[in-house]
């Protein structure tokens, strides 16, 4: 069974479709992760959960999101322990930030929901974008053994870092065409890559600039069985097992 490790299922795009999508998860059979965006989208989340056994919710204050109200998701997260998958999305990215207080805001955000993810002992999804040196200073600091690093952008030197503290990478669409992120799978330790969509975002090239799909998954697995010299039966027997030991079902 594959597993889209990065998907906002709850976003405003698919909200026409979302029966569909939900369709073709399990004609697929492809359970994915849902990752949330602040409280509001979490809820949501949590009732697409309802409806398919293949949505593993979710939740979480994204960077942008950092003025959410933290107690109302730590109480959210409190009160649905035995539902929820996991925590995110969460992270830093100073491009939400005008200041330093911005910045020391997010901070306290990803640091209370990582210790809410420790406490729970449930994965994480993490978004990165050029903070990954600020983030691998706190990784050390949290007993989490599912640490997603989601679509993995930094070099081969932090991603060598991010494999000898335990995270995962995951890939997404772009690597398809892509011969930078190649480079980076074909350095990912091999129990450490997981696949994702991060959808709704638009991709070029094959895919034509529509928004993300689950179905777009099993090209993801063919680039990487062909990255890494697998067929695609054994990569994404690889892939499946990551996806499991991620979410702590091994």
């Amino acid at each position: 069974m594959p597993f889209d490790a990065h998907i906002h299922l709850s976003d405003v795009e698919y909200k026409n479709d979302i029966d569909m999508v939900l369709d073709s998860m399990k004609r697929l059979d492809i359970k994915a992760c849902a990752v949330s965006m602040d409280n509001v989208s979490s809820q949501d989340t949590l009732e697409l959960a309802k409806k398919s056994k293949f949505v593993l919710p979710f939740v979480g204050i994204h960077p942008e999101k950092s003025q959410d109200n933290l107690e109302s998701m730590t109480e959210l997260i409190k009160n649905n322990s035995n539902i929820i998958s996991g925590i995110g999305e969460i992270g830093l990215d100073k491009t939400y930030t005008a200041n330093e207080q911005d910045l020391k805001r997010q901070k306290q955000v990803f640091e209370k929901l990582l210790g809410e993810a420790e406490k729970l002992k449930k994965p994480v999804s993490v978004h990165s974008r050029k903070t990954l040196d600020e983030i691998f200073e706190i990784i050390p600091s949290y007993n989490i053994s599912g640490f997603l690093l989601h679509w993995f952008d930094g070099s081969k030197k932090q991603l060598r870092t991010a494999m000898d503290l335990g995270c995962y990478a995951s890939y997404g669409p772009v690597s398809v065409y892509s011969k930078d992120k190649q480079v980076l799978i074909s350095n990912t330790d091999r129990n450490r890559i997981l696949v994702e969509t991060d959808g709704p975002v638009k991709f070029s090239h094959c895919f034509g600039m529509k928004a993300a799909q689950i179905s777009f998954i099993p090209s993801v697995i063919f680039c990487i069985s062909k990255t890494l010299g697998q067929s695609y039966d054994e990569c994404a027997a690889m892939l499946e097992s990551n996806s499991k030991s991620y979410l702590g079902m091994v």
